[in-house]
């Protein structure tokens, strides 16, 4: 009978999740994202908790999630604060009874109360992190089961941060996330949240040993039993590479009895192991399954990358080989939708931080979604993983208990990515206590035992490594303190202080607004060259201090919540749309890296009004300027004052008059042509070319992409003098433009925001402008298809 039972077990889940990736046919969760439905609460309704069953259906909004509360406007200061529901019907098939079953939130803001079929299950406190609901108990298999979220994302003392009206990022709201539907067997591997067990619960991996020629990894299983009588089982490890077995691993026979749970540890060896770094970031799968009866009752993937980390002194060693890492922090927001991006709109993300020459982000300042994290293990960019803090500390207990939960949820949610270098359990720019530090540093090292583990926190005293931002090491660096220093971030408030030091005495004759980094793209090339100046002197003078890693402030601009503008320090704007600076970090890496390729590119855009400086950015040896067709000399990367501690100096010509036409550079290696880069002087408005912002990533259900239109003269040189606006239109497909509409061009680019819903099929885009000086319709429009959204 017990063969019997799990044979149908397998039909079953096969048939209702589907199909899954890899080798096993096993697959016990899917995606629960659609079909809810959504409503902010009134005042009125505060006064009765069930207000959720007195308002009827119909005034309820059908939404999808991720899913954001309010549209909010481009610049954000007044951004939606309040109470709101989430209801949603859905039905269980008769294979459920006897299971286990879980509905996993990945991150709702910010209070979140839960009911299923009226009772009540879980109050969560924090939007960024997951919890689960187990309604097992409450499950209903001959009709419709109701959840219901209540959500509160008003200010709060316990969860921190400061008042949203002195904050300096958005909180935003909603079910911001994934959310789950997860079935298990009553013998099953757990959920570490759920568990709340220190370093235990689901799959942890560790490696006690990495070598080029060896990998020992651990993987511990927390099993429950959940049947009404002992059962005998075993569990059994597989890793595996692009579908091929590397190693297998099956325990000795566990017995476990009823109600009970317990911890299975397996030792295997990877021979010869391709090692994870950002330059080579190789992934495996490790299939956990248990085996009752010899037949899979329940099955995790977890993918894995092997790597070993250390620090001789103040100098980091990846894999033995030393290394520093340039990077940049970020915060998570989209325009308009907050935080309540696609998992493909999160790879995108990290796939353009990859591009622009970093290998380490800072994820500033709270957790950021699981599918970022996936993208970071994908591409090969490190992590410094942090709890939630900015500017506030609290002596209420509740406060630091509710803190030192989020240190615990945080290791136990992502110790098993890759890409995880540190914990920062601190909470950023915000003092604390002694006893405060010491009580995270330790939650950290329980979570994550062994030598693998590193703290790091924004005060010199505790953590394993110091985080400093340089506005901050002009006055209190410590030479010292011999700890590994990282500087946490640059580039932005010195300049925007005036307090950066260096060559900033020799600007006088330069406006303060001219010499922030804060510089939208729209700005004129004087002060985009000035930020990239500013760049390049705070990178170079990072270099000369011991740190093992910086961090640009920011790779996006971003809302500030009590601001009347955007934080424009981003090397690419809020849009995704990048600056000159954006071009210099990517000049950095080197042109034989694995994901580097030779690069040169022109930072002028070669207007009347332009800089008669011309700076170049190149990862090459030499490079060649021509003025329409004729070379202007072959040079050297320029060595100054502010370049001599980078690897790849920008390069400099200086022209004496401005002669209309095409500038060409030209980068060569070994004497070789290797990257060439032309400009040409816009001319007036001929065209519109519209683009899709997809990085790679084919175009889903359930997606977010940003769409440009671009306008051009007759040789297609971008008019970045165009401020007229755009009309975009869904011509067909399941699909809606979200943000102003139409829009002004900015830099001669329109950009909106495109959803797709979950019956897109085939999508058509159009967008239009009227040029009215010159009586010119401006048109384009493109074709999609889009492909249903993955669910594993």
């Amino acid at each position: 009978m017990k063969i019997f039972r799990n044979i149908i077990l397998a039909i079953f889940l096969g048939f209702f999740f589907g199909c899954s990736e890899g080798n096993s046919p096993f697959i016990n969760k899917k995606k629960f994202n659609d079909g809810w439905s959504f409503r902010v609460e009134n005042d009125w309704d505060s006064i009765n908790t069930l207000s959720r069953k007195l308002v009827a259906i119909e005034k309820w909004k059908e939404v999808e999630l991720p899913h954001t509360p309010r549209i909010e406007p481009e610049v954000v200061n007044n951004q939606w604060q309040g109470i709101c529901w989430y209801r949603k019907n859905f039905k269980l098939s008769k294979y459920h009874k006897g299971k286990q079953l879980l509905l996993k939130f990945e991150g709702a803001m910010n209070i979140a109360e839960v009911w299923v079929n009226g009772v009540k299950l879980v109050e969560h406190h924090g939007g960024y992190l997951p919890f689960v609901v187990d309604f097992t108990e409450q499950a209903i298999f001959n009709g419709s089961n109701t959840v219901e979220v209540r959500l509160d994302n008003r200010d709060n003392p316990i969860t921190g941060p400061k008042p949203l009206k002195v904050l300096d990022f958005n909180t935003y709201g909603g079910i911001h996330r994934n959310v789950w539907l997860i079935v298990k067997d009553g013998l099953h591997i757990t959920d570490p949240i759920l568990e709340n067990k220190t370093a235990s619960g689901g799959i942890f991996v560790t490696y006690p040993f990495v070598s080029d020629n060896l990998a020992k990894i651990n993987v511990q299983t927390h099993v429950k039993n959940k049947y009404e009588k002992s059962v005998s089982f075993r569990v059994q490890n597989t890793v595996l590479k692009k579908d091929s077995i590397i190693a297998i691993v099956k325990s000795k026979e566990q017995v476990l009895k009823s109600n009970k749970n317990k911890k299975v540890v397996l030792g295997i060896n990877v021979e010869n192991p391709e090692l994870w770094s950002p330059d080579s970031p190789h992934l495996y799968q490790l299939k956990t399954e248990i085996l009752l009866d010899d037949m899979v009752v329940d099955q995790e993937i977890t993918r894995i990358g092997i790597k070993t980390i250390k620090f001789v002194g103040q100098d980091f060693y990846l894999n033995g080989k030393k290394t520093f890492l340039r990077g940049v922090n970020k915060h998570q927001e989209y325009p308009h939708i907050g935080y309540a991006l696609s998992d493909n709109a999160n790879y995108r993300d990290a796939k353009k931080i990859k591009e622009a020459g970093f290998d380490y982000v800072r994820l500033s300042h709270y957790p950021h979604a699981p599918s970022f994290m996936d993208a970071c293990d994908e591409l090969g960019i490190v992590t410094i993983d942090a709890i939630l803090g900015w500017q506030y500390f609290s002596e209420d207990k509740r406060f630091q208990e509710h803190v030192f939960q989020t240190a615990r949820d945080l290791v136990r949610r992502d110790r098993n990515h890759a890409s995880v270098l540190a914990w920062e359990v601190s909470l950023n720019e915000s003092w604390m206590s002694e006893t405060f530090m010491d009580s995270l540093h330790t939650i950290a090292h329980q979570e994550y035992p062994g030598d693998q583990c590193f703290t790091a926190g924004w005060q010199p005293y505790g953590y394993d490594i110091y985080l400093q931002a340089r506005q901050h090491r002009l006055e209190h660096y410590d030479s010292e303190l011999k700890k590994p220093y990282n500087v946490s971030e640059y580039g932005d408030w010195e300049y925007y202080a005036m307090n950066a030091g260096l060559n900033q005495d020799s600007w006088d004759n330069v406006l303060q607004a001219d010499r922030s980094s804060r510089q939208l793209r729209t700005v004129s090339e004087t002060r985009l060259l000035q930020q990239a100046t500013n760049v390049q002197e705070a990178h170079n003078d990072n270099l000369s201090t011991p740190a093992f890693a910086d961090g640009y402030w920011v790779m996006f601009d971003y809302n500030r919540g009590y601001s009347n503008d955007l934080e424009a320090s981003g090397i690419m704007d809020i849009f995704r749309l990048p600056k000159p600076a954006y071009y210099f970090f990517q000049s950095q890496r080197d042109p034989d890296a694995s994901y580097g390729q030779p690069m040169v590119h022109i930072a002028n855009q070669w207007k009347k009004d332009s800089p008669l400086n011309i700076r170049i950015f190149s990862n090459c040896d030499e490079v060649e300027l021509f003025l329409n067709g004729t070379s202007l000399g072959r040079r050297k990367p320029d060595k100054n004052l502010i370049s001599d501690n980078l690897r790849h100096p920008p390069f400099t010509f200086q022209l004496e008059k401005f002669i209309a036409g095409k500038i060409v550079a030209k980068a060569y290696l070994d004497s070789e042509i290797v990257a060439v880069h032309e400009v040409q002087t816009p001319e007036k408005e001929h065209r519109m070319f519209l683009s899709v912002d997809l990085n790679e990533r084919t175009l889903e259900t359930n997606d977010m992409v940003f769409v440009y239109a671009s306008i051009v003269d007759e040789k297609e040189t971008l008019v970045t003098d165009y401020n007229g606006d755009v009309a975009f239109h869904i011509e067909s497909g399941d699909a809606e433009l979200i943000g102003e509409n139409p829009v002004f061009c900015k830099a001669g680019i329109a950009s909106i925001l495109l959803k797709t819903n979950k019956h897109s099929s085939q999508l058509k885009i159009s967008a239009s402008s009227f040029v009215k000086k010159s009586n010119l319709l401006l048109s384009d429009s493109l074709s999609y298809w889009v492909k249903d959204e993955k669910i594993n």
